[in-house]
């Protein structure tokens, strides 16, 4: 009987880990939540908590490595969905906008982490942008696109496609996850947002030795 009761390792972190998702997908906003509500809903006992973490902004760093694997996954779906060129930018918003719906609790977290009061958890998330950035700006070398700009500013291109995509998660995230109508219109107007900075990428004449 005990080993039936036996908790298997990793199971209370990954469950106050939930925990502090549902609350946030509940309309609680991160940097509001205390260590008892987590536990409480949680179903465990408050000490249980520091067993694995040392305080919420811990548990708010390892609630930003799983949204970078969330990203991660994002990522290798678009490399292998999207091979032409001319349907880049409709077809990697339509598979963010899946994502973002898929999972919106993971989403709310971090529009909320951008703007929140932690330093730590908004410099995690701002790091895992940069490396999406960073990333992003790979895939388009590789696609042998935007050629003619130097390094440095197809990299800045890439952060403002990253900044644009994280913004318009404010408006995705304000709609009923049912309502098709308009998150088909914020599918649509992001993807003309980032039509608008590729069209302007394109006729930007990047001087020799540009360096940020």
């Amino acid at each position: 009987m005990a080993d039936k009761q036996r908790r298997r390792p990793g199971e209370t972190r990954e469950k106050l880990m939930s925990a502090a998702l549902e609350l946030v997908g509940k309309g609680r906003h991160f940097a509001s939540l205390g260590i008892r509500e987590v536990t409480r809903q949680a179903g465990v006992v408050p000490t249980s908590f520091y067993r694995h973490f040392r305080s919420m902004d811990d548990l708010g760093l390892q609630l930003v490595d799983e949204l970078g694997l969330v990203l991660r996954r994002m990522m290798r779906e678009a490399r292998g969905n999207v091979l032409q060129a001319d349907k880049l930018i409709e077809e990697s918003v339509g598979i963010f906008v899946a994502h973002a719906q898929a999972n919106r609790s993971f989403f709310m977290f971090m529009a909320q982490g951008l703007a929140g009061e932690s330093r730590a958890v908004q410099e995690g998330i701002r790091s895992e942008m940069r490396f999406f950035a960073s990333e992003l700006a790979n895939d388009l070398r590789r696609l042998r696109l935007m050629q003619h700009l130097s390094d440095a500013d197809l990299d800045m291109t890439c952060d403002l496609v990253v900044r644009t995509v994280a913004f318009s998660l404010t408006d995705l995230l304000s709609i009923a996850a049912d309502d098709d109508y308009q998150v088909g219109q914020v599918r649509k107007r992001t993807s003309r947002f980032l039509q608008m900075i590729f069209v302007g990428a394109g006729h930007w004449q990047s001087e020799s030795g540009t360096a940020l």
